[in-house]
């Protein structure tokens, strides 16, 4: 209890500090996934993906992200062995967030698309068995966890392959495909108006006071969707296209207007991604705040104090901005060649993958979400079209994750308890 006393601002400020160094390193890893089928694709160039990320990553931070984090906080070990010492707690955390930040820093440098979820979980077990031994940690949890490592994907890719099928269907095998693209894409947009608003309505809203009831969610985002289809469509009818080419210029038209789409599903998959992966930097640093702040009594549900999201939204910004362009080369170029279409349906799929995911409070990992969306698209095109040698890579640097952080947050814990001398 005595550090708490003793050393209060102290503890907030270095936890800040390395919660704001965890929240880069997602910019930098995570966001970069986000954006890497858009630049892949060709319908963003690297700056506007940025530019795009930086907004909406933001956005979705500060106004959806409070859900998950208390998953994040209380979900993965059990704070009942910790009350006597709550400045374990508190240094674990720290050391935490610390090792998580550093392996997706090195791994960011890399090109590696890891999670940043798995990373900030395998810290926090990792701290929690030399702090106060096994018991502490939820094993069930845990288990959950794994678990939505291998459905996430598979949910993804899934609707992924369901996605871009359908577009082969209705749009690319047909005679004449820029009629039907001008038909029927205005629906594909609605749909990803709809997932987006519905997960802004649902988890957002809340924190900034407004809480609207099943009915009138659905029916507001209904709204929405009719909103931007009518947009799209308005948008599509202004694109010059001369109707006498041959088919092969109608396909490329037709990607046109997907390009169209995919910055939309960009902002999309940027806010659902910030909604739900801001809590990794800030559900820890949220604790130790919690903790030094109630003098060493760990409540048990934490308010979040006014300037932690803000921070969050801010470190991802930054590490987007400064280390994001390896990862998004690695997913957008080497796993298949992606067109507008394909990155399309890996795109809306990886969202709305992460909307219901944010619903249950479900800590998934956002990459993985998304590398599957774009290995179920590069499926429907058979296997011969998946860049085999880096979906290896990127499965084994799932697969370290984990005990690379934690082993990180181990070391770093020891070294800061004997600088604290608890």
């Amino acid at each position: 209890m005595d550090i708490i006393a003793s050393y209060g601002t102290l503890l907030i400020i270095i936890a800040a500090a390395v919660g704001f160094f965890m929240a880069y390193g997602i910019g930098a890893n995570d966001v970069a996934n986000a954006m890497g089928t858009s630049v892949g694709s060709k319908a963003l160039t690297i700056k506007q993906a940025i530019i795009i990320a930086m907004i909406f990553e933001f956005a979705g931070a500060y106004l959806a992200g409070g859900e998950v984090t208390s998953t994040i906080r209380k979900g993965i070990i059990d704070s009942t062995p910790f009350m006597d010492v709550p400045e374990l707690m508190v240094l674990g955390m720290i050391s935490a967030l610390f090792a998580a930040g550093t392996w997706l820093l090195l791994a960011s440098m890399l090109g590696w698309p890891v999670s940043t979820t798995h990373s900030i979980i395998g810290a926090i077990i990792g701290f929690a068995l030399v702090a106060v031994g096994s018991e502490a940690i939820q094993w069930g949890k845990v288990a959950g966890i794994v678990g939505s490592w291998i459905v996430t994907p598979a949910i993804s890719g899934f609707i992924a392959y369901l996605i871009f099928m359908s577009a082969q269907k209705l749009i690319f095998d047909t005679d004449k495909p820029l009629e039907n693209a001008k038909r029927y894409v205005p629906v594909y947009m609605g749909l990803a108006g709809f997932v987006m608003s519905l997960v802004t309505i649902k988890k957002g809203l809340k924190h900034i006071g407004v809480d609207l009831g099943a009915v009138e969610g659905y029916a507001l985002a209904i709204g929405i969707a009719v909103i931007v289809g009518l947009i799209g469509k308005m948008a599509i009818n202004r694109l010059k296209i001369d109707p006498n080419a041959d088919k092969q210029m109608h396909f490329n038209n037709v990607e046109k207007v997907f390009a169209i789409l995919m910055v939309l599903t960009a902002c999309c998959m940027a806010f659902a991604h910030g909604s739900n992966d801001v809590a990794n930097a800030i559900g820890p640093l949220a604790a130790v705040v919690n903790i030094v702040e109630h003098n060493g009594e760990i409540a048990k549900k934490a308010a979040l104090a006014w300037w932690i999201l803000p921070l969050g939204g801010l470190g991802i910004v930054v590490g987007l901005a400064v280390l994001g362009k390896k990862v998004i080369k690695t997913i957008g170029e080497g796993i298949t060649h992606l067109t507008p279409s394909r990155g399309f349906a890996a795109e809306l799929a990886a969202a709305s993958t992460v909307v219901i995911a944010s619903g249950t409070g479900l800590p998934i990992s956002t990459t993985q979400t998304l590398v599957g969306a774009v290995l179920g698209v590069g499926m429907a095109r058979g296997i011969a079209a998946l860049n085999m040698g880096v979906i290896r890579n990127i499965v084994v640097s799932w697969v370290i994750t984990l005990p690379v952080g934690a082993a990180l947050a181990i070391v770093i814990f020891y070294i800061l308890r004997s600088a604290f001398g608890v």
